[in-house]
């Protein structure tokens, strides 16, 4: 059980890129921070972990196995920690991508240790998860968050005084850093009542607007 080779390295270390990317791309698609790449070196980084404890107790045949991987279980929490922020109007966010985060790291030492079949059922739940019970939870929610980023930040009185102009119930505004790190642009956070049935492509059309999403 605890031997390794080189096909059982390439085998976990491309499987957990695979199982990473994905979980990472669902979260980049919703703007976040930890997107496709962050989700990649987690996975790969707990994956290698988990194989430097089998290796280094097949080789000096000593050690635990899992001494390694049991300090990413708690050190991944640092790093999820960074993830969550509060915004304007005590709003929390990032719980779930530091959740997922977490999630990632214990993925990747599965596969580390070769349990495929528990590391790929949970990847799937993962994505179930977030992808379809994150409907459930928007239609639960008292307000509505929406992120929309511009590219003139000479214009952003005009383009603020837009945006208001079409959301006809109250809501708060606050002028952010942009998540897309370009030069030049500017974030903007909006949290509008949930009373208010909106299509996000009303901020689209804006003259400005590089993109707007929901979180």
């Amino acid at each position: 059980m605890f031997e390794i080779d080189i096909f059982d390295v390439l085998t976990r270390t491309v499987v957990a890129i695979i199982v990473g990317g994905l979980i990472g791309t669902e979260r980049a698609r919703h703007g976040r921070a930890a997107g496709m790449r962050t989700h990649i070196l987690v996975c790969l980084g707990a994956a290698l972990t988990a194989m430097t404890g089998v290796f280094v107790n097949e080789v000096y045949c000593s050690g635990d196995v899992m001494r390694i991987s049991a300090q990413v279980i708690s050190g991944i929490g640092f790093l999820g920690a960074g993830m969550i922020i509060l915004k304007n109007g005590n709003v929390i966010t990032g719980l779930t991508t530091a959740a997922g985060m977490w999630t990632t790291a214990v993925i990747g030492i599965a596969l580390g240790y070769g349990f495929y079949e528990g590391a790929l059922i949970v990847a799937a739940f993962y994505l179930i998860s977030v992808i379809l019970f994150a409907k459930l939870e928007r239609s639960k929610r008292t307000t509505e968050l929406v992120y929309i980023e511009i590219d003139d930040m000479r214009r952003t009185n005009d383009i603020l005084a837009e945006i208001e102009s079409r959301i006809p119930v109250r809501h708060s505004v606050s002028v952010v850093p942009p998540k897309s790190e370009s030069k030049g642009n500017l974030g903007i956070n909006i949290t509008i009542k949930k009373a208010f049935k909106f299509d996000i492509k009303l901020f689209l059309d804006i003259e400005g607007v590089v993109f707007a999403i929901e979180e």
